[in-house]
């Protein structure tokens, strides 16, 4: 553990050699541009032998670059300073280049008058671990946190957001049993379920049906068919782990499909991204070949964090809605006709959907949202951001924090906060 003086977010910038950091929500994080998964993987070997095991930093490998996320015990050091120029310095002998547009990081924000009662439900829904007293964190940092802040008066009428968590079949299956055995709201429709916490925020948890989570055939018994097709694997030792994403890497290039590696002290999870699997042809026997080569180096698949995450917009203009969305979080349409979805280009941030909403539906149209979006940014990126959402026909409804957040909202009213974590520290 260090026991260096602590650095605030700016002075972390600011520091010498860390030109391609930038502090947002969870910590230092940096974005390097790459060709192929290759590179990538190239670069998480290299990080593996700066640190030890339980050391390792968020690496997000990608085929078009790999996203690193410092992990700080508490507040910002020394140790971030030197771990962060190493890595700079290994992704430069690789003639690899930081891009920190890339950078952002998305958080759903429950309004509640008294959250206590909601937490349990939604850890049960999305099996999420309580932080404090306002968060709930995936374990392993891949989908997006829950904070609850205060809401001044009742708003007693149903979001136009809600989540959709998917999950294995047997996890899902149990998510609602639980929650029926608890007297919740909870509403079967055969393939998915409905589901209600106590002031009535939805979740919609899927897959149910057995067998509906996966492919047929032995060769891919690894693998969870969760939206996006995923795999999980358990490694202690993380140059055990680099080997193996090494593989995987040159498996998915092979293949010329982008796969989705992300390691974690622990773990290395694979996921193809939403629909990806149905859209192209080849996930199938590229996912039978990797988990061939995870059989060959002695590793056994764990099911339990084959999770996906998505957000869902009701909406009656939803070309505009969709518009304004598709700018601020600089995302971009799904190409399938009839299919609403947005997607983050660098496979990182979590899909968007819209869905039709009855114009006569006018005081739910009218009252705000209990859920709402967080989206962390780049300090030197905020101001980009905002531009592209007023652009895009949303509006300022809330600045009197900034340059700490800004509150947008979409022709329809719907939130988003854009929030920056630099300065923080240093403001009365």
């Amino acid at each position: 553990m260090t026991t260096s003086p602590p650095l605030t977010a700016s002075a972390f910038q600011l520091t010498e050699g860390l030109d391609d950091w930038r502090v947002l929500g969870a910590g230092p994080s940096a974005f390097f541009s790459t060709g192929t998964h290759l590179d990538g993987a190239r670069l998480a070997a290299l990080i593996a032998e700066l640190v030890e095991d339980r050391d390792l930093p968020d690496i997000d490998v990608r085929a078009t670059g790999v996203r690193v996320r410092l992990l700080p015990e508490d507040r910002l050091s020394e140790h971030e300073v030197d771990l962060a120029r190493a890595i700079s310095v290994a992704a430069e002998s690789l003639g690899l280049t930081a891009d920190p547009s890339r950078l952002q990081s998305l958080q759903i924000a429950i309004d509640a008058m008294d959250s206590d009662p909601l937490i349990p439900f939604w850890h049960r829904v999305l099996g999420h671990e309580r932080r404090g007293e306002t968060d709930l964190v995936d374990p392993l940092r891949r989908r997006p946190p829950l904070w609850f802040q205060s809401q001044d008066s009742p708003r007693p009428l149903r979001n136009r957001l809600h989540v959709d968590a998917v999950g294995p079949q047997s996890i899902s299956s149990d998510t609602v049993a639980a929650l029926k055995a608890g007297a919740g709201q909870v509403a079967d429709h055969g393939f998915y379920a409905t589901v209600a916490d106590a002031d009535g925020n939805e979740a919609d948890v899927l897959p149910l049906p057995a067998g509906s989570d996966r492919w047929e055939g032995s060769d891919t018994d690894d693998w969870r068919l969760v939206f996006s097709a995923m795999a999980a694997y358990r490694i202690a030792d993380s140059h055990r782990a680099v080997e193996f994403i090494g593989d995987v890497a040159t498996l998915a290039d092979e293949a010329e499909l982008p796969l989705g590696i992300d390691v974690r002290p622990g773990w290395v999870v694979l996921d193809s991204g939403k629909d990806l699997w149905e859209i192209r042809d080849g996930y199938e026997e590229l996912a039978g070949r990797v988990q061939q080569a995870a059989r060959g180096r002695g590793l056994t698949a764990d099911e339990s964090v084959c999770r996906f995450t998505q957000i869902v917009i009701d909406a009656v203009d939803i070309p505009a809605v969709r518009a304004f969305w598709r700018s601020v979080l600089g995302y971009v349409d799904d190409p399938r006709e009839g299919v609403t979805d947005i997607v983050d280009p660098a496979g990182l941030g979590m899909p968007i959907v819209f869905q039709n909403l009855e114009v006569s539906e006018t005081d739910r149209r009218e009252q705000r949202n209990r859920l709402h979006l967080d989206l962390f940014v780049p300090d030197d990126q905020a101001a980009v951001q905002i531009k592209a959402g007023l652009d895009a026909g949303g509006r300022m409804t809330y600045d009197r924090e900034a340059p700490e957040w800004w509150t947008l909202a979409d022709p329809e009213g719907n939130e988003i906060d854009i929030a920056v974590v630099v300065g923080r520290d240093e403001a009365p």
